[in-house]
């Protein structure tokens, strides 16, 4: 599996993965999905420490997809150790999350958030924000924003 097939969505709500893998299935998309339950378990995963040393059963995402409110290690922490970690500089994260606080949009963008998305996601918005994450992944040099026009800029999506 290549680094562009794989989305890691951090979300500790069930009620939620459901209505993401609804949504996932409904927009046709062909990556494949892994899902950490936690703010810790985030952060292994993509360290590839504790339970998943293993890269061919969790790869390296292209993708991560943030809730912010998580047990262990909350969503700006997760955030931050990704964006100080130079292999992990390509990965495009995107909040998504049920604050639409200005204060977490703020804190998101200065921490280095591709986007800000407010719950629950559409199939058009997962399918849009995957196609600019693969894109962003296949020519780095370009900004996310870029590539996706104001796509992966953060800000609140309309709530549905």
């Amino acid at each position: 599996m290549d680094d562009a097939s794989t989305l890691l969505l951090v979300e500790d709500n069930e009620d939620d993965v459901f209505i993401f893998r609804r949504a996932y299935q409904q927009a046709q998309l062909t990556c494949g999905v892994q899902v950490a339950a936690d703010g810790q378990a985030a952060c292994d995963y993509l360290c590839g420490t504790g339970r998943y040393t293993d890269h061919a059963q969790f790869p390296r995402p292209f993708l991560v997809l943030l809730d912010l409110k998580l047990p262990l290690r909350h969503g700006f922490e997760v955030l931050q150790a990704v964006r100080s970690a130079p292999n992990l500089a390509d990965v495009a994260v995107v909040i998504l999350t049920s604050s639409a606080e200005s204060r977490d949009i703020q804190s998101a963008r200065e921490l280095g958030a591709c986007a800000f998305f407010v719950k629950p996601p559409t199939p058009r918005l997962l399918a849009d924000v995957v196609a600019a994450a693969r894109q962003h992944r296949a020519n780095p040099l370009v900004a996310p924003a870029s590539v996706a026009g104001d796509l992966l800029r953060p800000r609140p999506s309309p709530v549905v």
